[in-house]
């Protein structure tokens, strides 16, 4: 029950209906015995500044974004870790002694996936895709050593995110096949699988593949995506994206809440079950 000394945390977006933080973060408050609550804030984008304001003044800890307020919720802080300013986004805030303080949680919740799948992270690394999932991947991954090629089917699009990274290389989108037989990892950080549709002919851009390929996908409606389908067929090794989501989620879990929580098989089926 909420009353007087509840800590309230949050999602802003538009729409914000089919957010699944609400589930994962309340579902966390009860399993580790916390006075809190998270709820979706659906948030017209003209007004996302006063609001976001608004929650900061009225006692919230903090909030997530979403789509389409990432780039509005960069502008919005008084200050930006230096993961954020990195990552070029914003999907955590803090609101801490009145100053607004964002954060970027998705490229370390996409390695923290990784990790939690014991998929050693270096080698060479094939990140399909240049938006704002992309970069955060990019950025997290050359971060902790790896070499990064980056693969966009705008090119140019490719060429700046290397730029603004201070690394990595970008190749044509026709190339990145053939560049798979050098890799160790293949992160889908595009939109391509969403709702289980197949846009690309996945089998064949697999086939040069290296055996040791770690083949991984931010999409995770469905979990079995097309590209993890098409992987599997192949023998190579699939980690899918509902661990990014979790991942990325237990750090503004722990900044607001004062609680580390775990990725557990529970937090995992209560997903699952949603999204089938």
């Amino acid at each position: 029950m909420i009353d007087g000394h509840t800590k309230l945390a949050g999602v802003m977006g538009w729409p914000v209906e089919h957010s699944r933080s609400p589930m994962m973060h309340n579902h966390w408050c009860r399993v580790n015995g916390v006075n809190g609550a998270y709820m979706p804030l659906p948030t017209h984008p003209e007004g996302f500044d006063q609001a976001l304001r608004g929650l900061a003044a009225a006692g919230f800890q903090g909030v997530n974004v979403t789509i389409p307020h990432k780039e509005a919720a960069m502008l919005a802080c008084d200050e930006l870790t230096s993961t954020a300013k990195r990552a070029g986004a914003v999907n955590t805030i803090c609101f801490v002694a009145g100053r607004i303080i964002g954060d970027c949680t998705d490229g370390t919740g996409f390695c923290d996936n990784l990790s939690a799948h014991d998929v050693a992270i270096g080698g060479r690394a094939m990140v399909l895709g240049a938006g704002g999932a992309a970069r955060a991947v990019a950025a997290a991954l050359l971060d902790r050593g790896c070499e990064v090629v980056i693969a966009n089917r705008t090119q140019e699009r490719a060429e700046a995110l290397v730029a603004a990274l201070g690394g990595g290389e970008a190749v044509a989108w026709y190339e990145w096949p053939s560049l798979l037989s050098g890799c160790s990892l293949l992160v889908n950080a595009t939109s391509m699988g969403m709702g289980g549709k197949a846009s690309l002919d996945w089998d064949a851009a697999l086939r040069e593949a290296a055996p040791g390929l770690c083949v991984t996908d931010i999409v995770y409606t469905p979990r079995e995506t097309p590209l993890l389908l098409a992987a599997q067929a192949r023998g190579l090794r699939t980690v899918d994206g509902l661990g990014m989501l979790v991942h990325q989620a237990r750090a503004g879990f722990r900044a607001w809440f004062g609680v580390d929580p775990e990725a557990d098989r529970t937090t995992f089926d209560l997903l699952a079950t949603s999204l089938r």
